[in-house]
């Protein structure tokens, strides 16, 4: 007798536009600071960029969000600009403040980068974690991958570490323009070569994040992060057919209208900066939403999470939805309100 198949994940539901009674649901960063087993596990590693580079600590980290809340996805522990370091990039992290990288301004420093075939071997490690994730996570759980999108990679590449208005990168792209374009097109080539390779280990969906498309205007909007992101994802649909794409254009407003149709994307991920409502008019239409929950919220807790929650919920019922986060988690976040959402989504009589 055969067994029986087993039913598909809830977040690949969604993806394909699938309408759900109960949305299932993830977070960004929830594998992060506010968690005392991940403490004690960087703690481990020693630093931040040990633990993404030895994969049975990052897959830990990884793995102790899911058996502590149950959700329905893990995205796989990295950062951002562990592309550009395996471009030729020098990264480091300094506590407290964040990242930091040696700075690309001119052709010059265009030619000191590594070639786009070359990156697989710095990042092979987190390859590694991604099949060890593939082996130990429970088999309702989507597994995602992900990379920053070219912009907001390019804005820390130019400025050597994050800018409040990204005004370093919007000078390089005023000043000298086909310096700017060269280096969006070789990231945009090294993160279709990255993402592949996160497929292939195992990745079942992958999410880009743009975390500083607000920032782009008018045809610079479409030019850096509409293009860039539909490149991507048509490239990585000729790889591998089939594979699906949350893209999250942060703080783009009402360029968020029309941005799965233009790029191709199955789901666009929501900040917390647009209204619920005004979403599902305009951009559930086009398919799955992704959002949008203030992460402030998970650090006051009270009735206003749980009825913030619920009419997110209500709001986005009509059509596909994916319920997380407007942004990150943050590290002040209390463990304890975390649950008390997933409560919220899942068994609304229970809080």
């Amino acid at each position: 007798m055969s067994a029986t198949p087993l039913p598909e994940k809830s977040i690949l539901r969604a993806l394909r536009g699938e309408k759900q009674a109960i949305p299932p649901v993830w977070m960004m960063r929830q594998a992060g600071r506010y968690l005392p087993e991940y403490r004690a596990t960087r703690a481990r590693a020693g630093d931040f960029l040990s633990l993404c580079y030895t994969p049975d600590l990052a897959a830990e980290v990884t793995l102790q969000p899911i058996r502590r809340y149950g959700f329905d996805a893990a995205i796989l522990f990295a950062d951002i600009l562990l592309l550009p370091q395996a471009l030729g990039a020098d990264l480091w992290f300094v506590t407290g403040e964040g990242p930091r990288l040696s700075t690309v301004t001119s052709s010059a420093d265009l030619t000191r980068l590594r070639p786009v075939a070359e990156v697989h071997e710095t990042l092979s490690p987190i390859y590694e974690t991604i099949r060890i994730l593939r082996r130990e996570l429970p088999a309702p759980v989507t597994l995602i991958g992900f990379a920053g999108a070219p912009w907001t990679v390019a804005t820390y590449m130019i400025a050597g570490r994050g800018t409040p208005d990204q005004a370093p990168a919007h000078r390089l792209m005023q000043e000298d323009r086909e310096t700017f374009r060269r280096l969006i097109d070789l990231i945009t080539e090294g993160t279709i070569e990255y993402l592949s390779a996160q497929i292939e280990a195992g990745a079942e969906v992958i999410k880009l994040f743009d975390s500083w498309a607000g920032s782009l205007h008018g045809e610079d909007f479409g030019r850096y992060a509409l293009e860039p992101a539909r490149r991507i994802i048509a490239a990585l649909r000729e790889r591998h057919p089939g594979i699906p794409v949350i893209a999250f254009p942060r703080e783009a407003g009402d360029n968020y209208i029309g941005f799965a149709r233009a790029t191709g994307a199955d789901c666009v991920a929501l900040d917390n900066s647009v209204a619920p409502e005004w979403a599902a008019e305009h951009v559930q239409r086009d398919g799955c939403v992704q959002g949008n929950l203030a992460s402030s919220h998970l650090v006051t807790g009270g009735p206003a999470l749980i009825e913030e929650t619920r009419h997110i919920v209500r709001t986005f019922a009509g059509g596909p939805h994916i319920f997380n986060l407007g942004h990150g988690i943050t590290p002040d976040a209390d463990p304890d309100n975390v649950q008390r959402m997933i409560d919220a989504i899942r068994d609304p009589g229970r809080v």
